[in-house]
């Protein structure tokens, strides 16, 4: 097509977990769309080479090199596109803004976090909102906090729901017990271990259950090792003090992207329990599975869940193993929680979060 409007996206998180996945089922439409330039590194890049330009661009996300180095790799055009809050607080070449905010989590926890990050967290948001054109974030949940924490108006922001990969892994690794030593039955949750992932209220509910279904069942982390070691000391301190616990416990490490089908296929149930979520994929990714999902009732997993999942107040453990145990013991329950997830996951697309998107990118160049 000729004459097509002219997009600059930061993609350096292309290969990130979370917005990563963002980039890698949206830019190929982006491509398609516009002329692209992509800012990133090479090598992660190079599938999208045949349709779009790359300038590397290899400064650390949220440093001074990055905003140094801002005018330099992005060349004039109509749109530049941050599919985070780290935007660039100069000016640039391109004629328009766009970014995307998934979350504030950051000023929704402000008094827990050091000074440090106190001060970066309102200033790179509220730049984000006051050097944009728009704003766009990926739920109601998410639209409302951001106008709750900042000063961004609800005519500036658009809320877009993610989408989920509607096409699972046609070739299964069939050694996914052994290559993660995965047990026979087991609880899944996937996601960093931080604080607001809210694991250690998991790990309490499952110590209440009976016996007989802790012989059945062990917890199967899904998350980086990292975090797991240092992600939340709390947690950690809490693991040490309950050595009971230890031995039912599998961290898997890394999984390869196209094992996780596999992981949540042979998983009996999947539990989601954070307290802070723009959005939350890995139930959406569960049901897309066929795994039964239980989930907090905080922040947006309901909007995105709706009923086609069980809900526990994130600070009852109780609650959380009366579920657990229902879900795990009575097989109707069970089958109609997937059954409501295949149903709701056709509410998720990438086409149509792709189409809103490009919908935004033009209305904003064109005004």
């Amino acid at each position: 097509m000729l004459n097509r409007p002219k997009l600059c996206v930061d993609a350096r998180m292309y290969n990130h977990s979370g917005i990563g996945k963002y980039l890698q089922m949206l830019l190929p439409y982006i491509c398609n769309a516009y002329e692209t330039t992509l800012l990133g590194d090479l090598e992660s890049l190079k599938s999208l080479s045949s349709a779009a330009h790359i300038i590397p661009f290899y400064s650390p996300i949220y440093s001074i090199s990055e905003q140094r180095k801002y005018n330099k790799v992005i060349n004039s055009g109509d749109l530049f596109w941050s599919p985070h809050y780290n935007v660039p607080l100069m000016s640039i070449k391109c004629k328009k803004r766009v970014a995307t905010i998934h979350d504030v989590y950051h000023l929704a926890f402000y008094n827990e976090l050091s000074r440090k990050q106190k001060i970066y967290a309102k200033l790179v948001i509220n730049a984000a909102i006051k050097f944009s054109d728009k704003i766009i974030t990926v739920s109601a949940f998410s639209k409302n906090e951001i106008i709750k924490y900042t000063g961004c108006k609800p005519g500036e922001i658009a809320a877009v729901h993610n989408g989920v990969d509607q096409f699972k892994t046609d070739t299964f690794n069939k050694d996914i017990h052994t290559t993660y030593n995965l047990p026979s039955n087991y609880i899944l949750f996937v996601g960093n271990v931080k604080p607001h992932k809210n694991l250690k209220i998991l790990l309490k509910a499952y110590l209440l259950l009976n016996d007989e279904l802790k012989q059945q069942y062990k917890v199967v982390i899904v998350g980086k090792r990292d975090g797991f070691l240092t992600g939340d000391e709390e947690l950690t301190r809490w693991i040490n003090t309950h050595p009971e616990i230890k031995a039912d416990i599998i961290f898997t490490g890394y999984v390869a992207h196209d094992d996780m089908d596999a992981v949540y296929q042979n998983a009996s149930l999947f539990v989601f329990p954070s307290v802070y979520e723009g959005f939350g994929l890995p139930p959406l990714e569960a049901m897309l599975n066929n795994c039964p999902v239980i989930t907090s009732e905080a922040s947006s997993l309901p909007e995105v869940c709706g009923d086609a999942a069980f809900y526990f107040n994130p600070k009852n453990e109780k609650e959380l193993c009366a579920k657990m145990t229902e879900v795990l013991t009575k097989k109707e329950i069970k089958d109609t929680l997937i059954i409501k997830g295949q149903e709701h996951i056709k509410h998720f697309t990438w086409d149509e979060c792709a189409a809103k998107h490009i919908e935004i990118f033009n209305s904003v160049i064109e005004s």
